[in-house]
Formats: C-alpha cells, structure tokens, sequence
C-alpha cells in the first residue's frame, strides 16, 4: 500500500456520495494503491448504511465504527492506527478540504518532505465572527506555544510513514493532532488553499466544539497560563501591600477619607477572590488533563470494521465481530 487516506465521517450522509466520487477519480490518478479508511464517529444517520453499501463497490474504501461518538481527534488517531500507506492523509468529510490538493502534496511528499499540511489563505461562507475567532487563536497560540504550530492550518494535511509511527506510539488522551503533527519535527513544507464551504448540510463543529479544541491546544503546547496564574498572583500581592500601606496612611493621616470604608474592603475581597478563581480553574484545566491520562482507559472501541488489518494496540477496544 502505497497511499492512505484517512477521513473521519460523523453525520455526513449528504456528502458521502461526492466524496467517493471525487476521492476515486483521485485514487485512479495515483502512481500506487491506495486505500481509504472512513472512520463512522458514531453517526445518527444512514452514514455507516452508506459506508457498507460503498465497500461493497469499491474494496479501495474501507471502514471502522466506532460504539459511539469519541471526537474528530479520536476518530483521526483512530485512522491513523489503521493506515498502511507509506504517505497518509488527513482530511474532512465535508469537502471543505478539496481531494484534488492532494495531488499537489503528493509531489511536495515526492520531493523529500515528511508533512505537508494545507493552510488556509481565505474561508468561503464562513461567520465573519468565526473568521475573527479563528484568526486571533492560531496568532495567539503560535506566540504561546512551546513549539512552532503554523498558523491558519487544520488537521488536512500528508504524512510520511515514519510521522504517523511516532504519531501512534504517543499515548496522550487530550490529543491536538496539529500541534502534534509540528512537535514531532521531520522536513515539513505548506500548500496553500481556499476553503470551501460545506458541500451539503451542516458543521459539525460548533463554537462550544471548537473553543474546547482551541483550548487543549493551548493547555496541551503551552506552560503559559501557568506562569500567568503566578504572576497574577504577585502582582495581586504587590498591590495588597501598596494599598496596605495607602490604607494605613489614609489612616492616621486623613482620618476623614472615604476611600478607607468598607467599599475599599469590598473591592480589594472581589479583587483577590477573582485572581484565586481563575488560578484554581488555570490549575484545573492540567490536573484534569493529569486525571484523564492516569485512568488508562482506551482512546476508542470499535464496533464493526470492513477490510482493514485488526491492530494489536493498547489504544483502543475492538469489540467488533471476528
């Protein structure tokens, strides 16, 4: 197997018909086989009927069920797991990442580069306050992170081989595949795209979906907000002995000053309560990430598989029939 493509699909029963179209018309053009790995997140609708139906056509799509829905992330590493193919990508169901990109990066691929991830010059009907969101979370975390995360660039992307085994060797639960993706290093270039809107029906990712995304990417690459909470800390502190000593002048000084009543008590309470609030929620945000990852339970279980090799790894359950 030379290529694999791995895409997570969670109610998407609209665009499937045109994504096996337009990823077989790419297959065909390919100088090797490949295969295509649909990963079902535990879709409601007649995505993983459809699914079936699609393997019985074409062997060159196969698929694994999840029991359940684990997340974009989890389906992707789920995919991962399975592929076969010396160069492996990554992209959506909804064809807001175009297939024929790949032909492009195949060459980059070709070229000597291990990643060669897309990255967005412009979004098609999208909310303008999403764009903004989105604009000012990829700036934010490439000046936070510990590692250079490029900007303006999802999971789509193509990896070599020796990529994805490191990417499934590492066993971290909260996994922001981006992020990792630019940890691991290796020789990696860029594609530049338009994206599309959504061939047919409606995101998947809404705003709650996509702020816990960027917010474990940012708790996952970054010891900032860490750091944050102590200098806060200090500053509070700094403050408190200013206006200690301000309070106590006023005191003895001005003995009518009004800003030495109770109102002067009240904010100096609000003021130190908030700072202790956003450092325990700071502190919770790792040692939750800390819990998840000590109770050891499997990224995913699978349900059903169609053509794909069973994996003997530790990441998941296959509860699926032999």
């Amino acid at each position: 197997m030379k290529y694999s493509f791995v895409i997570p699909i969670y109610n998407e029963q609209e665009n499937l018909p045109e994504l096996v179209k337009r990823l077989g018309q790419i297959g065909d053009r390919l100088d090797g086989r490949a295969e295509f790995i649909l990963v079902n997140d535990g879709s409601r609708d007649r995505s993983l009927e459809m699914m079936r139906e699609i393997h019985q056509r074409d062997p060159r799509f196969v698929y694994l069920s999840f029991a359940r829905n684990f997340g974009h992330q989890i389906a992707v590493t789920a995919g991962l797991s399975f592929a076969q193919g010396q160069a492996v990508t990554v992209m959506d169901g909804d064809l807001q990442d175009p297939p024929e990109l790949v032909l492009e990066m195949i060459d980059r691929w070709q070229a000597g580069y291990h990643v060669v991830y897309a990255q967005r010059t412009k979004r098609h009907r999208e909310n303008p306050l999403k764009q903004f969101y989105a604009y000012v979370f990829y700036r934010l975390l490439k000046r936070l992170a510990d590692v250079d995360i490029p900007t303006d660039t999802g999971d789509f992307c193509l990896m070599d081989r020796q990529v994805v085994n490191v990417l499934n060797a590492m066993p971290e639960r909260n996994r922001y595949l981006r992020g990792l993706r630019a940890w691991i290093g290796f020789r990696q270039t860029s594609v530049q795209f338009e994206r599309a809107a959504r061939f047919a029906g409606d995101r998947k990712y809404t705003f709650r979906k996509s702020f816990s995304l960027a917010l474990n990417g940012l708790v996952s690459f970054s010891r900032v907000p860490l750091r944050l909470a102590t200098y806060t800390g200090l500053i509070a502190a700094l403050l408190s002995v200013i206006m200690a000593i301000l309070v106590l002048y006023w005191r003895l000084a001005q003995t009518n000053s009004p800003v030495t009543g109770f109102a002067a008590i009240l904010i100096a309470v609000f003021f130190l309560g908030a700072v202790q609030l956003v450092s325990i929620g700071i502190l919770g945000e790792y040692i939750g990430r800390i819990y998840e990852e000590v109770k050891g339970r499997p990224l995913y279980i699978v349900a059903e598989t169609a053509g794909l090799e069973r994996q003997d790894a530790a990441q998941y359950a296959d509860v699926s029939e032999p």
